[in-house]
């Protein structure tokens, strides 16, 4: 059984946000509007999706 996956898009801009914001959405690797990710889910990425809950929306991806 693999371990879940979370896609993260960037839907809100970075500017004029607060360094450890920049910093945490820079972190996940989301470099530009409307550019996704995707992750395992662990703790470490859910508090840093978080804190940045407001700029990015997240998702749930099936491995298959």
């Amino acid at each position: 059984m693999s371990a879940a996956k979370l896609k993260i898009t960037l839907k809100r801009s970075t500017i004029g946000r607060e360094k450890s914001q920049v910093r945490t959405v820079e972190a996940l690797g989301l470099r530009r509007m409307h550019y996704s990710v995707i992750h395992t889910d662990t703790p470490q990425i859910r508090g840093m999706i978080r804190k940045v809950g407001h700029l990015v929306v997240v998702e749930e991806v099936q491995e298959g």
